[in-house]
């Protein structure tokens, strides 16, 4: 890894690593909580994965302020309350 740092484009990729995904996982791990699966075998810890992402996202969309907004193809938005639910 230090050879790889010495050079201009292992910088940059390595640089590139905090904008990517890697975030995410912290925030997952430190904001939620989440360091440990409940569920046993791939296809179940999969889904607690899948769910813990959906949360994660459904959090960032509520605290964006536009959880009940619809954007329609053109990135239009067609009402805070276009949902009827939200």
């Amino acid at each position: 890894m230090e050879r790889k740092l010495r050079t201009k484009q292992g910088r940059d990729h390595y640089r590139r690593r905090k904008s990517i995904v890697e975030p995410v996982f912290g925030q997952i791990k430190e904001a939620v909580g989440f360091r440990r699966f409940s569920l046993r075998g791939k296809e179940r810890a999969d889904a607690e994965w899948h769910l813990v992402c959906a949360v994660h996202d459904l959090g960032k969309l509520f605290r964006s302020g536009r959880a009940g907004q619809v954007i329609d193809g053109r990135g239009q938005t067609k009402g805070r309350n276009a949902l009827g639910w939200a």
